[in-house]
Formats: structure tokens, sequence, C-alpha cells
């Protein structure tokens, strides 16, 4: 893929969102860490300098597609818990059906988990107070959307249900980091299993998580 200098707002538009096309498939194939800006220039077919014209940096390219992805996410996010959460149960056994959909559906988003990983300890860095405002808003955007359908299945969390799903999607970028251990780490836990503790299934050890979280913040009968 090769462009010309873009002239318009809207060529402007498609350069952007080449770049951002060609990051979300990068990451299908790698690591966040292993994104670099020299990769996506030639894989997009602009030259580096180019592709910071239309991003200020590699991070800030990395927070529009996270911010891209949650939304996508959490419309099929409504889907699951439409057909997950049988809404005459009682509390518990509605936070129990919601702790199995946000688990299974978190743990099927690995790059969005890799992302939210990342975006405290890297991604918010080397980024204008402009983009990480702009990226805030949109983070705040999209928790509101979650915490409604987290309330409109478990009325009961009430005005908690933002601080819960801040909590859900923290600890599914933290548990992922420990999911998918490197060669040599796989390694080592293949040859001593006794050290594989920190190796975690992603799905499990998130249930475990949101189902504590969630009986933290239900009211007491």
């Amino acid at each position: 893929m090769t462009f010309q200098r873009a002239r318009s707002e809207e060529q402007r538009a498609v350069r952007r969102q080449a770049i951002l096309e060609t990051t979300s498939a990068m990451l299908d194939e790698m690591s966040v860490a292993e994104v670099t800006l020299n990769e996506l220039s030639r894989r997009v077919g602009l030259a580096k300098t180019a592709v910071l014209r239309y991003f200020e940096s590699r991070e800030a390219i990395l927070l529009d597609l996270m911010d891209d992805r949650t939304t996508t996410w959490l419309v099929e996010l409504e889907r699951e818990l439409a057909h997950g959460v049988d809404l005459s149960g009682s509390a518990m056994e509605r936070a129990e059906q919601a702790a199995d959909v946000l688990s299974r559906s978190l743990a099927t988003q690995t790059v969005l988990c890799d992302l939210i990983g990342a975006q405290g300890g890297v991604l918010e860095h080397n980024v204008s107070v402009e983009v990480i405002r702009r990226h805030k808003r949109a983070s705040l955007g999209n928790l509101a959307v979650m915490a409604g359908l987290v309330r409109r299945h478990l009325p009961e969390v009430g005005d908690r249900a933002e601080l819960f799903c801040l909590h859900a999607l923290f600890m599914a970028g933290t548990l992922s980091a420990y999911a998918s251990p490197p060669p040599s780490l796989l390694a080592v836990y293949e040859s001593e299993p006794a050290l594989a503790v920190h190796h975690v299934d992603l799905r499990t050890a998130l249930r475990l998580a949101i189902i504590t979280s969630l009986v933290g913040v239900l009211p007491r009968s």
C-alpha cells in the first residue's frame, strides 16, 4: 500500500484509518510491546515521518485503537449479557452469570486485554495533553456504557457499577500478561511445574476475580 500526500481532511481521515487498521492487523500477530513505528510504516506504505504527521507517536495510535476496540467489544458484550443472564434469577445467581459472561468475553479479547495492560505504564506516556484528554473522554464514555450494561442485569450494584467495571478491565489487563508467557518461561514451567503458579488460564482467573469483586459491591441482604 502506498499513498500520495494527503491534500484534504477527507484524505487525511483515510490515511489515519489505514494506519489504525494496519496497526490492528499487526496486533493480531504480535504483542503491543512488539509493535514498532518502523514496521508499521513499512506495512502501511508511508515513511515513518509521514506516519507521525497523522499520529504524534506510536502510543497515540495504540490509544486510539484501544478506544475503538473497546467500543466494538461493548456492542458484543451487550448481546452476550442479554443471552447469558437470566433477569428472573436472584442477585447472586445473576452475579455468577454476569461473571461467566464477562470473563468469557474478555478472555476472547486478547488484543484489548494487552492494550489495557499497557495503558497506564506505557501507552499514556509519550503523548500530548490533548491526546490524553481525548483518550480519557473516550474511556469514560466506554466505561459509562459498560456500567449501564452491568446495571441493566444487576441493578443492585447501583452507583458502584463504574468502579466495578474499571476494576474488571484493570484485572483483565493485568492477568492477560500471565496467561501468555514467552517460550522460555513455558519451558521452565514444563521442566519444573512447581514454578508455574503464575501461569494462569485467563478466563478462569478472570471469573474468580470478577465474581469476588461483584460480591464485594452487592448490598448485604
